[in-house]
């Protein structure tokens, strides 16, 4: 929170009223927004001269449906979090998740994640929200990987590919990772390697700040200048890094794929891991991959390691975590995520 937003006097130009209508009135459109997303996107790629099931009508649809979903995401949540954050300052919310208790938020944020349907670079607006709400940065981890990797989308699809004790055993597996991976980060006190406007943004809430001066106006008024701040530094990295997802979406080279994965070589986890790491799809994309690769002879371990590194690590969402987190807190994330996925994929391989 900045100084100029501590410094807030209620406005003497409008009644409340029109605040709170103008706020409904948001959230009415932005849910008409929304719902309108997959209908538009088919519509604008109709209208151009491509077929819509080739490679090039697969990842203009996929662009124009990920950049505005993602943005809406981005606006709704930063405005929420802004709001919310006028009452609760990083330095409060971090004595309340402290000790004991910030122990506890390692699963919860992993539970969270997993009831959270959406894909990594849609996880990613509330990963922004909870650090800049000073969320502890090792919980806001353990939600980003467990939202994508063992979403409810992805496990009732692999319950239908392979059924309920595979895909059990993937929700504990992929839990596991989530809460271990952000406990691990935590512990490594990276909070130095955020993004310098992101670590400002914290600094910026003044622990004495006279929180009964603040009307509700008054703090709708701070979430809507946080969707102006952080929106206004990441909104082109976002359409850059789906532009980059979408291109990958629609031409996934399956044919490599299934030549360095369809074997059970020592190697084939690793290689799985390196090849999904670049790619960008959401769980319900990342299933027929999956379905393809069992079907040519591919390991199970193998497969499920390439579907967490695909939807967990992608290339679009760490170049949109670019403009939060510095190159070196992202190579760490890499890291302690990959290692977790590979330790699943070695072991389902050798127990299945």
């Amino acid at each position: 929170m900045t100084a100029e937003t501590q410094d807030i006097k209620p406005d003497q130009g409008h009644p409340d009223w029109h605040w709170y209508a103008g706020v409904a009135a948001f959230g009415a459109g932005w849910l008409l927004l929304y719902r309108q997303l997959i209908p538009f996107s088919e519509w604008a790629t109709a209208l151009l001269p491509v077929g819509r099931h080739s490679h090039t009508g697969e990842a203009i649809a996929f662009f124009l449906y990920d950049v505005p979903k993602v943005l809406l995401l981005l606006t709704l949540i930063v405005f929420v979090t802004g709001v919310l954050r006028s009452w609760f300052s990083p330095e409060k919310t971090r004595a309340i998740l402290s000790g004991k208790r910030e122990v506890m938020g390692y699963p919860l944020a992993a539970a969270l994640g997993v009831m959270t349907p959406f894909c990594s670079c849609s996880s990613v607006p509330l990963f922004i929200g909870f650090v800049s709400a000073g969320i502890p940065l090792g919980v806001t981890f353990s939600f980003l990987i467990a939202g994508p990797m063992v979403g409810p989308v992805g496990l009732g699809l692999l319950f239908g590919l392979v059924g309920w004790k595979i895909a059990a055993i993937y929700l504990v597996f992929g839990f596991t990772i989530s809460t271990l991976a952000g406990w691990a980060m935590g512990k490594m006190n990276l909070e130095r390697y955020l993004q310098d406007w992101v670590r400002e943004l914290n600094a910026g809430a003044a622990p004495g700040l006279e929180e009964e001066r603040l009307t509700m106006v008054d703090r709708i008024k701070i979430g809507i200048e946080q969707v102006a701040e952080i929106l206004g530094k990441v909104w082109i990295w976002v359409v850059i890094g789906i532009a980059i997802g979408a291109l990958i979406h629609g031409y996934v080279p399956e044919a490599m794929m299934l030549k360095i994965m369809g074997g059970e070589a020592w190697w084939s986890v690793p290689a799985a891991v390196a090849v999904g790491i670049p790619m960008y799809t959401n769980a319900a994309g990342a299933i027929p991959i999956v379905e393809a690769l069992l079907g040519k002879g591919a390991a199970l371990g193998t497969t499920l390691a390439f579907m967490m590194s695909v939807i967990a690590l992608s290339l679009p969402e760490m170049i949109i975590l670019k403009q939060v987190l510095t190159l070196r807190l992202i190579a760490v994330f890499i890291a302690v995520v990959a290692t977790g996925i590979l330790a699943t994929g070695f072991l389902f391989n050798a127990i299945l």
